[in-house]
């Protein structure tokens, strides 16, 4: 009684009281604000197991990361920064370039104007060692095809099926037909991994994931991370900052709170 602690669930978070098994909170570190305890879990759980469990992420190595500047690619990008002389490509409208920069990318692309496989391969012409794949459809074709021997693609989305402001069923329907398919046999030609990832389906993993979250408490208490916090909107905003994220405006995690922050408040009364 007292602690504050992060939480995670699969849903139902969008609301001023919540119910979950006391399995699923952790205690948050010194000095954490609750919005960075809102911005931690979900996305840096996702990419640390993406990036050590399944990448095997290791010094000297290239990972190309999409959607570089939302919640899961800011995670990754810091935690990449653990590892020695990691190469980073990372995929973003080009106006969070600099920003990306800024945070450790060595080589932006803007997907909108370039194709960053062709991008990747001016730099790199082999290829690289890991892609994080919240894209689905065609791109996992490609992001396999741009792995090195040895190489691992982790997919754990399939963000190519939200298209614009409503669901595009044409989209949706080629999307799906144009999903990487791959058998075991053809793998063994290809000398490379495909991995799927889900956070949601881990509800039962206490162990697993309570291991992962000590690791990452351990990282923010040195300062090694630090959830990213584009935006913070009351819940009666809650429309504005769906809308933030769908036009690809934010760079780091958007979080909701019941009410607006006390600063913003006294402004507008005075």
């Amino acid at each position: 009684v007292g602690d504050k602690v992060m939480v995670l669930a699969r849903s139902g978070l969008w609301q001023e009281v919540v119910n979950v098994p006391a399995s699923q909170t952790f205690l948050m570190p010194e000095g954490m604000s609750f919005e960075e305890a809102a911005a931690l879990l979900v996305n840096y759980i996702t990419a640390y197991m993406i990036l050590f469990d399944f990448g095997n992420l290791r010094p000297n190595q290239s990972v190309l990361i999409h959607m570089a500047a939302g919640g899961v690619g800011t995670a990754a990008i810091q935690l990449c920064k653990t590892v020695e002389n990691v190469t980073i490509f990372g995929t973003a409208s080009a106006s969070k370039h600099d920003s990306l920069k800024e945070s450790g990318v060595a080589h932006p692309i803007d997907y909108r104007t370039m194709d960053y496989a062709e991008e990747v391969r001016k730099i790199s012409p082999k290829g690289v060692d890991i892609v994080l794949d919240p894209l689905g459809g065609s791109d996992t074709s490609k992001a396999f095809n741009l792995l090195k021997p040895m190489g691992k693609l982790i997919t754990y989305g399939v963000a190519n099926l939200l298209t614009g402001q409503k669901k595009n069923l044409m989209a949706m329907a080629k999307t799906w037909w144009n999903q990487f398919s791959i058998n075991a046999l053809q793998l063994l030609h290809h000398n490379k991994a495909v991995c799927g990832y889900h956070l949601g389906y881990m509800d039962e993993e206490f162990e697993l994931v309570g291991g992962v979250v000590a690791k990452l408490v351990n990282l923010y208490s040195q300062g090694k991370i630090k959830p990213k916090i584009d935006s913070v909107w009351p819940f009666d905003q809650v429309a504005d900052a769906m809308k933030q994220m769908q036009e690809k405006k934010n760079v780091g995690k958007v979080i909701l709170v019941p009410e607006a922050p006390k600063e913003e408040s006294k402004k507008e009364e005075n």
